[in-house]
């Protein structure tokens, strides 16, 4: 049974958010169309050595990342880089908002991850989402989340990190969902480690879809170490829920360890 998550903290619309709301949808609408060319041009010129899109991968990381410094008041922060290992892994995030998935394109590190559907029909970002191979997944669709098991699966084979986030919908920044076992079973069948990737403020950037955004904002990212799964033998249920311990305890801390890396 799903936890049932508390009420999201709404973005409060002062004048500072309205400014700031205005200002970041005004650099994105200028910005995109170009993000786009250049976009299309990498994949263009890469299309015919890059199976595996990576270049393409590389770019919308640096440029989606950039967002989060579309403000003088927005901080963001990566830790744990050195922690992503080199080949296939299964990385798991805590779910927030949609600010999750910039957040995480900090990492720049090569990965595909999973994302609903209706995101790869929006304009420019689903365009570039198709260009580098990102996975679909439709919501409610027994065949759609088989078809997405097989794509990360076969992404794994090749050597491609997969992104999944295990509580399948946004938390809303307060406390986790259930982690559903998908992501864990995965990493069991291929023989691949889990690797914890704690986000933390994305939910005071923007709540859930938005379009409102914060005056100020502090996000944090950090790497956690990679979990072997061949300690808990065939059973993702438990590796689920030791992972999902890791998270609560993380997200417990007022900070996050390590090296910053911003």
């Amino acid at each position: 049974m799903e936890a049932s998550a508390p009420e999201e903290p709404a973005v409060r619309v002062t004048p500072g958010a309205a400014i700031t709301t205005a200002w970041f949808w005004l650099l994105f609408a200028v910005t995109a169309p170009i993000c786009l060319l250049l976009g299309t041009l990498i994949f263009l010129f890469t299309l015919p050595f890059d199976r595996d899109r990576r270049a393409i991968h590389a770019f919308i990381c640096r440029w989606t990342f950039l967002y989060l410094r579309a403000s003088p008041l927005w901080r963001a922060e990566v830790r744990g880089r050195e922690r992503l290992p080199p080949g296939p892994a299964v990385l798991v995030a805590n779910h927030q908002s949609m600010a999750d998935v910039v957040a995480a394109m900090g990492l720049f590190h090569p990965y595909k991850f999973v994302s609903k559907a209706s995101l790869f029909s929006v304009p420019v970002v689903g365009w570039l989402m198709r260009m580098a191979k990102y996975v679909r997944l439709e919501r409610g669709s027994p065949g759609s989340t088989r078809r997405m098991m097989e794509a990360c699966r076969n992404w794994l084979r090749r050597g491609m990190p997969v992104l999944i986030f295990p509580e399948g919908t946004y938390s809303g920044g307060r406390g986790l969902l259930d982690f559903k076992r998908g992501a864990f079973a995965l990493a069991m069948e291929e023989h691949v480690p889990v690797v914890p990737v704690v986000l933390k403020g994305t939910a005071q950037l923007i709540r859930g879809d938005g379009p409102f955004v914060n005056a100020r904002s502090d996000i944090q990212v950090e790497v956690l170490e990679p979990i072997s799964p061949a300690q808990f033998g065939e059973n993702p249920d438990e590796l689920a829920r030791r992972v999902r311990a890791l998270f609560e305890a993380a997200l417990a801390e007022p900070g996050v360890t390590g090296g910053s890396q911003r």
